[in-house]
């Protein structure tokens, strides 16, 4: 698998039998949830997650793409290498490769998300100590 020192963050997942379509590859749908999983676990280690389950304050996604470049296969895994594309004042995004057991980049994938507070249905700045963090995984 591909082990580029450019992301600081990356997943493997095993692709399963359910994930193939009609073609006898993955369906373009699981992309997104590989791509989901990723984003979900940036959450997690930058301290987004926690700051909503103590808060209600925390990202919301709202915007996601995905350019398909070579299918994916069963029995395999996935490499989602992720990292922060950009950070502005409320908003963020996330850069996604996705690779096959070959190496192969096979999508590449790109989230918008808000620092959104659920309690008044606002955004809010992104605080500096977040800042700090995210900014170790551009």
């Amino acid at each position: 698998m591909n082990t580029s020192s450019e992301f600081k963050l990356s997943l493997q997942l095993r692709i399963d039998w359910s994930e193939m379509d009609t073609y006898q590859h993955v369906n373009n749908v699981n992309f997104m949830k590989y791509m989901q999983s990723a984003r979900v676990q940036f959450w997690e280690v930058s301290g987004l997650a926690k700051m909503h389950s103590e808060t209600k304050k925390g990202p919301m996604l709202v915007s996601t793409k995905c350019d398909f470049k070579n299918p994916l296969f069963f029995p395999g895994n996935v490499l989602i290498k992720t990292k922060v594309a950009y950070i502005k004042n409320s908003s963020f995004g996330l850069y996604h490769e996705l690779y096959n057991n070959e190496d192969v980049l096979c999508a590449i994938g790109n989230d918008v998300a808000v620092c959104f507070d659920f309690n008044i249905d606002k955004t809010f700045t992104i605080p500096d100590d977040l800042r700090v963090v995210m900014s170790g995984y551009l």
